[in-house]
């Protein structure tokens, strides 16, 4: 079956980290601002329309530059993190785009999430 040459395809790719970090906060203050850590899985979603390899971008690609930026991510204390800001879901949004955008052509949604506490936030524009 051929594709509309208009159409456009959303391709994702999935990570987790694996991070500390402390947060300020008004409501359920006692935990937050005691160390604490989570495990994070990472969604980011390419747009595009396929080229003539019938890629929107190769996969290698995108999973080196994923590579990349989890290793400044993973196992680290977020607090510390140059350029994350106050470690909340919202900022680590913002980061993963901040670093992927530049190399990863077509980039248009990150989505973080913490499965054991039912938390998730997406970016996408």
């Amino acid at each position: 079956m051929n594709t509309p040459a208009t159409a456009l395809h959303e391709l994702s790719q999935r990570f987790y980290f694996e991070s500390a970090h402390t947060l300020r906060r008004e409501l359920e203050a006692e935990g937050s601002r005691r160390v604490h850590g989570h495990t994070y899985e990472a969604e980011v979603t390419v747009r595009g329309t396929p080229n003539a390899a019938g890629m929107v971008i190769d996969l290698a690609l995108l999973r080196a530059e994923i590579a990349r930026v989890r290793d400044r991510l993973d196992h680290h204390f977020l607090d510390e993190v140059a350029d994350l800001g106050i470690p909340t879901l919202e900022n680590l949004c913002s980061f993963i785009r901040a670093q992927l955008a530049p190399t990863v052509p077509g980039l248009c949604a990150v989505t973080i999430e913490r499965r054991a506490s039912g938390d998730r936030c997406a970016l996408r524009w």
